[in-house]
Parts: C-alpha cells; sequence; structure tokens
C-alpha cells in the first residue's frame, strides 16, 4: 500500500518534471489536476515537486497558485470560507483524511504539532515575488501561525509580505483574533499596528501610490469602527492606529468620525480631556455634509468640537455658494452683465442650480441659528458660574425722625464694614435740634 503510494508520489513529480512548457499546467478543479491527487499529502513530496517546477522556469503567480490550492485542500483553517470561523473559535482541526481531534488528547497534540510545521514549511516555499501570493491567503496562514505558536522569524517574513499587499486586503481577513494570553482585547491591534506602519514606510519610500494609501485609510477606519465595540480596547491603543496614517491618506473623515463616534458610544466613562483628545484626530474640514449635520447633533462630542464642525461647514457653505454665483454670471467694470465663455446654461438647469443654491442658504441660516443657541446658552452657563464675582446690591433700612426712611446702595467692589458705614452714616445726619441746644 505504502509502495503504490510512494510511486504515485514519485509518478506525479516525474510528470510535472517533464512538462515542455508553463502554459501546459492546467490549474483547473478536475480530477485530472495533480494537486487532488490525495498522493501529495505528504509535504516532503510536495516541496520536491514544487521545486522541480520552479527549476522549470513556472512563473511565480501559477507557483502561488499551486500553494494556495494546495493549503486550501489539506488545511482548512486556510480556506476562505471557513478559516475565520475556524480561528475564532480556537479549534484544532485535523488534516483531511487523518483521524478526529477528540479521540485521545495525544492526537491533538500531534494535530497541533503537523499543523505548525505545515505552517512553517510553506511560508518556506513561497516564491520571493511580493505579489505571488494574494493578501487575503497570507492573512490566513498568519493568522493559524499565531494561533499554533510558529517560529517569531516566519511570522515576521509573512507581516513583510502582508504589509507589501496591504492594499488588497478584506476586512473580514485582517481581524485577527489575539491568541495571547496577556492581551485583553479580542483582536490583535498589535499586530495591524506594525501592518500598517510598514506600509507607511514603503508609502514614504514612493514604493507605494497615493491610491494604494487611500485603500488602506478606508480599511484602518473599518477596522476602527469593529474594534471600537470591544470595551478593553484601551485609547491610547484606538489612538496609535488611528494616527498611524499621514494626514493625506483619508480624502474624507467619515470613516473616522464613524468609529470615533462607536467608540465613544461603546466607552460612555472616556473623560472629557480625552474626548477632545479623539475629536482632535478628525478634520472636519474634510466631513461630508452629511456627517457634520450628525457631529452637530452629536451629544457624545464636546462642545468645542461641534463649533468647528458647525464653522468649517459654514465656511464651505459660503465658498460653495460664491463658485457658484461667480459661474452664474459675470459683470464687467461697467456693471454689464455677460455671460462666462462656457456654455449657457439652460433654463431647467439654471432653476436647478438656483434651487440648491436657496437650499444650501437656508442651511446656512440654520447652522448659524444652532450655533448662536450654543454660544448663548455657553454664556449663560458661564454667567451662572461666575455669579458670586460680580457685583451685588445690599439694602439697610435706618427710622429717621418721624418715620422717614434713608436707604444706602453699596457697591460690591467697594465693600464697606459694619464700623465705616455706622461712621460715614453720623457724618452725613443733619445734627437734631435737641442736640444744638444741649450743645449751646
Amino acid at each position: 500500500m505504502n509502495n503504490n503510494k510512494q510511486s504515485s508520489q514519485e509518478q506525479a513529480a516525474i510528470t510535472f518534471q517533464e512538462t515542455k512548457s508553463p502554459t501546459q499546467l492546467s490549474f483547473s478543479s478536475s480530477s485530472e489536476c495533480w494537486f487532488d491527487d490525495a498522493c501529495i499529502l505528504d509535504m516532503d513530496y510536495f516541496v520536491k515537486t514544487l521545486s522541480g517546477i520552479k527549476e522549470k522556469g513556472v512563473r511565480a503567480d501559477l507557483i502561488g497558485s499551486i500553494i494556495t490550492h494546495y493549503a486550501s485542500k489539506w488545511l482548512p483553517d486556510l480556506s476562505a470560507a471557513a478559516g475565520d470561523i475556524i480561528a475564532q473559535k480556537g479549534s484544532i482541526n485535523q488534516f483531511q483524511g487523518s483521524p478526529s481531534a477528540s479521540s485521545s488528547p495525544e492526537s491533538v497534540t500531534t494535530s497541533w504539532m503537523k499543523k505548525r510545521f505545515f505552517v512553517e514549511t510553506l511560508v518556506g516555499v513561497l516564491p520571493p515575488q511580493k505579489d505571488s501570493i494574494p493578501c487575503n491567503f497570507l492573512l490566513r496562514l498568519l493568522r493559524t501561525a499565531n494561533m499554533v505558536g510558529v517560529e517569531a522569524s516566519y511570522r515576521v517574513e509573512l507581516e513583510k509580505r502582508i504589509s507589501w499587499q496591504l492594499d488588497q486586503a478584506s476586512l473580514k481577513e485582517l481581524m485577527i483574533p489575539s491568541f495571547s494570553h496577556t492581551c485583553g482585547t479580542l483582536l490583535d491591534i498589535d499586530l495591524v499596528i506594525r501592518l500598517v506602519r510598514r506600509f507607511v514606510s514603503l508609502d514614504h519610500e514612493g514604493s507605494k501610490s497615493g491610491a494604494a494609501l487611500v485603500k488602506v485609510a478606508k480599511l484602518v477606519d473599518c477596522y476602527l469602527a469593529e474594534a471600537a465595540l470591544d470595551a478593553n480596547l484601551s485609547l491610547s491603543e484606538f489612538v496609535a492606529l488611528a494616527g498611524a496614517l499621514p494626514s493625506h491618506a483619508r480624502a474624507i473623515d467619515d470613516g473616522l468620525y464613524r468609529a470615533i463616534d462607536t467608540y465613544l458610544k461603546a466607552h460612555s466613562s472616556v473623560s472629557k480631556q480625552d474626548r477632545k483628545g479623539l475629536c482632535r484626530l478628525i478634520d472636519s474640514r474634510k466631513l461630508t455634509p452629511e456627517a457634520s449635520i450628525h457631529a452637530a447633533q452629536n451629544e457624545r462630542l464636546p462642545v468645542r468640537a461641534v463649533i468647528q464642525v458647525l464653522f468649517s461647514e459654514h465656511t464651505k457653505l459660503n465658498r460653495h455658494i460664491d463658485w457658484s454665483s461667480s459661474f452664474s454670471g459675470l459683470r464687467s467694470p461697467n456693471g454689464v452683465a455677460f455671460d462666462p465663455p462656457a456654455r449657457c446654461l439652460s433654463k431647467r438647469e439654471m432653476n436647478v442650480q438656483q434651487m440648491e443654491i436657496r437650499k444650501l442658504k437656508e442651511d446656512v441660516y440654520r447652522l448659524q441659528s444652532q450655533c448662536n443657541a450654543m454660544q448663548v446658552q455657553m454664556e449663560r452657563m458661564l454667567v451662572e458660574r461666575k455669579k458670586g464675582f460680580f457685583k451685588w446690591k445690599k439694602k439697610f433700612a435706618f427710622s429717621k425722625g418721624a418715620g422717614e426712611v434713608e436707604k444706602i446702595e453699596e457697591d460690591g467692589f467697594g465693600r464697606q464694614t459694619p464700623m465705616d458705614m455706622n461712621t460715614s452714616m453720623v457724618k452725613g445726619r443733619t445734627p437734631h435740634k435737641l442736640w444744638r441746644k444741649s450743645m449751646s
């Protein structure tokens, strides 16, 4: 039985070594495909066969297809359909065709060691070309490597390859669980921070385009929105990942605003000072009108952040109105209006444009009224807080003669003691006639 298996393995290797050209390789899912045969289950023969294919000059992307198909077939953790579910549950699946892991404790340990050897071998045979293996497959491979605890050198190699093509990653595959007992978060935040920072360093070197950086920024914002739901996610980790990207990476800050709002909603105990620090990450000039309206009514944001959003939106609306009016009709120095050199707008287009301008003006007035109401509320709060420091009035009543009353108003800034007040009242009082006779 073993001799037949070995002969079939050798026959598969010889078949590839006798291939005339790389174009004759077929990677279909038919039964004739060489890696669908159970004889390739042995890793040693797979590595020998792969070495023979490389010597024939097969393209790197084809070799990558062979590796991904082989790994997904014999290690279900690396399949796109079941890989994330398996990793999140923390189960240890067996190789296809092997006994079940629940038979004995020794089988669990053996399967664990086999899986570690399998992952390390796959990383060792990856083509040197960085784009030969899909990024999502590398993320699944890294997730399995972290789960079984492979050597650090293999994990570093996978992280380098993933960071090179991080713009091709998907959010589902990037959400790698944290298998460390010392980490309190469900997701491996530190891993994503390392990947993003290494990608940004490639952008600084000129190895990546601006479009790739924009894709990574959107991916990071979506990742932050999902990770923000974790109650154990610290503020420093959130700020570190959000600030790992340069300011020019985000054309629109709506995704970052959504992530920050989700974090504030899930972490209601965040102090006022920390809320201000989070809101400094948002550039209010990059928010869309929909996000600005939501932020203006968001009670979780500090008052200063809301005012900045309203001011930015007011500036953008005014700029848009000025731009629209400049194209609606230009005027000569004599005050005579003339049309711009561009084509004349139709009556329907002009009506639509006027309706948009009217709507923008209404939005400006509404935002101004909200801003004024907030300013009045802030001034009222300041007045109530400093009420004890403003001047006040006290009234003292003294009987005089046959019921006359004298009122003395005292200013809070020129405060007098009771002794001083008695002295001043005696000095200012007209002497009585009896006192004059007695003195005379």
